[in-house]
């Protein structure tokens, strides 16, 4: 049965904090580039059998997904579907956490959290993970799939997965950098989920 994995790319450098969202340029730190490695060495020992890798158009999910590209002798696939969630916050610095939003400047921004008004519906943000998704596995139905993508898309995709609602505390989510979260398809529809981090050993900077 195939098995689609999405891969959250992993650390990004951004000395200066900023909420980076769809920036073109922020690439993996150091630390990153050892993690997307690490995932790529973790698919091999594992005896993973991955034969199509897609990924984000941003820069960082690209260099993520490079050495599990060239650990299985593939090309990377870009699909505008896994880009991260659309921001209005995008650009504007986060140097305390999400607190720095709740400003009273920001409150119209912050009046409806079940859409989000914020950002790109969390509907939106299913719809085109889940076409993604299903088209990976239809596309390579005799191995697996890993797919780079972002830590909300991930998470918008496996609350519906799970049957919950989209509303929830961004501190709730597991979907580590360089975490795997793997979808298992029979007759074209996801039957099983499992969640791993294959670069928890590497420690991430503060």
């Amino acid at each position: 049965m195939p098995l689609v994995h999405l891969l959250r790319h992993g650390h990004v450098h951004n000395p200066d904090k900023i909420l980076y969202g769809r920036l073109p340029d922020f690439r993996l730190s150091e630390t990153g580039e050892a993690m997307a490695q690490a995932v790529a060495d973790s698919l091999v020992e594992g005896g993973n059998s991955i034969g199509r890798v897609v990924a984000s158009p941003l820069l960082r999910a690209q260099q993520t997904a490079a050495p599990v590209a060239k650990a299985f002798s593939l090309d990377i696939v870009t699909d505008d579907r896994l880009i991260e969630a659309a921001n209005v916050y995008q650009g504007e610095p986060v140097q305390s956490g999400p607190k720095d939003f709740m400003h009273p400047r920001h409150w119209w921004r912050l009046r409806n959290p079940w859409t989000p008004s914020w950002g790109e519906p969390y509907v939106e943000q299913r719809d085109r993970m889940w076409a993604a998704i299903t088209d990976a596995a239809l596309a390579n139905p005799d191995s697996e799939a890993v797919m780079v993508s972002h830590q909300l898309p991930i998470w918008v995709a496996r609350m519906h997965f799970e049957g919950r609602k989209f509303f929830h505390d961004p501190r709730s989510r597991e979907c580590a950098v360089a975490s795997l979260t793997s979808f298992e398809f029979k007759g074209g529809k996801p039957v099983a989920m499992t969640y791993s981090e294959p670069a928890a050993h590497i420690e991430v900077p503060q």
